[in-house]
């Protein structure tokens, strides 16, 4: 269960200080057409919002100069609307403007650079540019401690982004302390029924996922969701992320029948309120593929790999990590109808880009390997595929443990490997030590 997003900073700071210094120098007019973006945005008016939103920028600039902290206020807010519009690459150069003007106005450690910090790091996590997040990351939340105390609000979303940041570099152990301080916070600052707890909760549901705890995963999904249904309303977006990880959840443990009216509510929410080309809905465009390629669908399962492929590459390029899972899947179909060398180019190329973007041991390339070693096995090419096996089980054991599901799943690959080319003794350890694994109760 994968998650990424555009990282807002929310209320936190606005409530937590006095609002920006000279914040009326803009003029009146730019105060009303901050208003009305910021009306029509909650309304999920979000073409509409952007217009206002550059307006705005365009009056504070003629009325108090380039370089003034409202206009930073502008390049932020159109920013985000462009980001949650699905354009992740404007924003890029609006943030980096945004933290350039606060830190020579405000100086580098004012709370108000440490929000500029966030945004930045966030699009550039959505870029799946890492190297650049983590130093923002860390920098803000430094900032904010120093600024509130460790036990404010905006430290705990921070804390939550960072923890975000380790979790998609596979490092869950980092990742899980950070997501729990957050969650803490939250609940004793905010009360346990807020939305920003929610975030929290589906965060951790995430994390549990992958490290296989389904028992905590789900419960947290629930909780989430439950918060989420009655804060925001049954069609909020959030909403959808909620049905969409406790689909996926129900996915993974083999319980189609609850997982597929999720998927198909969140799609709907989606793609109603974003529009039918946002990268939202081709996440889940590719949840959907997947659950339909389980159930050998595979007629189904094809055009919305598709439809999501040339969203995913259009919105994030053709190199992101979520372009190359929706390859990885679309590789799967071709090898089921028997199209071994259409199979084998796509699971190549996800294999390529998620060691360039993530580095050669993360999870998710442990994931291609075992995709491409399966195509070789499956055209009789035994001699590449085990290598690739023994290279995804080496990565799954140092990420998970010995104990996950993934492990199993390299085992009995392997194993099965094995039993092709005569090699049984082998093949019955592996097999053995995959059945206590898949025994125990998750």
């Amino acid at each position: 269960m994968k998650q990424t997003k555009i990282l807002l900073l929310a209320i936190f700071l606005q409530s937590a200080m006095p609002s920006f210094v000279n914040a009326q120098d803009a003029g009146t007019e730019w105060i009303a057409l901050n208003q009305k973006a910021k009306d029509l945005s909650q309304a999920r008016e979000y073409s509409s919002a952007i217009v206002v939103a550059q307006k705005a920028l365009q009056v504070a600039e003629q009325n108090v100069g380039p370089d003034h902290p409202d206009v930073a206020v502008s390049l932020n807010s159109l920013g985000v609307l462009y980001g949650i519009s699905g354009d992740y690459q404007k924003p890029v150069a609006l943030f980096q403007r945004a933290l350039a003007i606060r830190e020579k106005a405000f100086g580098p450690q004012h709370p108000y650079v440490a929000d500029s910090l966030n945004h930045l790091a966030g699009i550039y996590d959505t870029h799946g540019d890492y190297a650049k997040s983590a130093p923002l990351h860390k920098r803000s939340l430094a900032i904010l401690e120093k600024a509130f105390g460790a036990n404010h609000p905006a430290v705990a979303y921070t804390l939550n982004n960072l923890a975000l940041l380790y979790q998609n570099l596979g490092d869950y152990t980092k990742a899980e302390p950070l997501y729990l301080r957050s969650l803490d916070i939250r609940e004793k600052t905010l009360g346990p029924n807020h939305p920003a707890v929610a975030e929290s909760t589906s965060y951790l549901a995430m994390l549990y996922a992958t490290m296989g705890d389904y028992v905590k995963a789900e419960s947290f999904c629930k909780r989430a969701l439950a918060i989420r249904e009655r804060e925001l309303g049954p069609n909020h977006p959030d909403v959808a992320t909620s049905l969409n990880n406790l689909a996926e959840l129900y996915d993974i443990r083999g319980d189609y029948t609850k997982a597929e009216p999720l998927y198909l509510r969140a799609l709907a929410i989606r793609e109603k309120v974003f529009g039918p080309e946002h990268p939202d809905v081709a996440g889940v465009l590719n949840n959907l593929g997947v659950l339909y390629k389980i159930q050998k669908n595979y007629a189904k399962a094809e055009p919305l790999y598709k439809r999501a492929l040339a969203i995913s590459e259009r919105a994030l390029g053709p190199n992101h990590r979520e372009v190359a899972e929706v390859l990885s899947n679309l590789a799967a179909i071709y090898q089921l109808q028997g199209d071994s060398i259409k199979a084998e180019s796509l699971y190549q190329r996800a294999l390529a880009i998620m060691e360039k973007s993530l580095g050669p041991d993360h999870p998710d390339v442990a994931i291609c390997l075992n995709n491409l070693a399966v195509s070789y096995e499956f055209s009789g090419d035994y001699s590449k595929s085990e290598p690739l096996y023994l290279r995804s089980l080496a990565i799954r054991e140092k990420s998970f443990g010995p104990d996950h599901p993934d492990i199993a799943q390299s085992l009995e690959n392997l194993a099965d490997l094995y039993r092709t080319t005569n090699r049984n003794n082998e093949a019955e350890s592996l097999e053995q030590r995959a059945r206590k694994i898949r025994a125990i109760k998750r």
